[in-house]
């Protein structure tokens, strides 16, 4: 009984394995079929309007360019009125603190050599 089973296998394999003669293969697949669409020249499959004619939106077209360009701006304002997080400006902001505190200048006065305009 297994070597039946073990030789019926093996000449399955080696019918599938075997090179195909011929131009046509055929394919079996459980969907039904080829989900590959043929390529028609045409822009997303749309063929060209006459003259005069129109293109007639689709009803999910409004709506994708209202939720995509929407999200955009959306995220165009939140990003610019966003809190500063950075650590930069706290630093700055109490370095001043701590400067002023101490007695010192915390603000930069270029030398009379440095050819600034403001050159005290």
């Amino acid at each position: 009984m297994f070597r039946q089973a073990a030789a019926s296998t093996y000449r399955s394999v080696a019918r599938s394995s075997a090179p195909k003669t011929g131009s046509f293969v055929q394919t079996r697949l459980a969907s039904g079929g080829s989900s590959y669409n043929q390529p028609t020249g045409h822009l997303f499959a749309e063929k060209p309007l006459s003259k005069g004619q129109k293109r007639v939106k689709e009803d999910w077209e409004n709506m994708w360019y209202i939720g995509m360009f929407g999200g955009l701006v959306f995220a165009g304002v939140v990003l610019m009125f966003k809190p500063d997080t950075s650590v930069q400006p706290w630093a700055m902001a109490e370095a001043k603190k701590r400067l002023e505190a101490s007695g010192e200048v915390w603000q930069y006065k270029p030398s009379p050599n440095s050819g600034h305009p403001n050159g005290a």
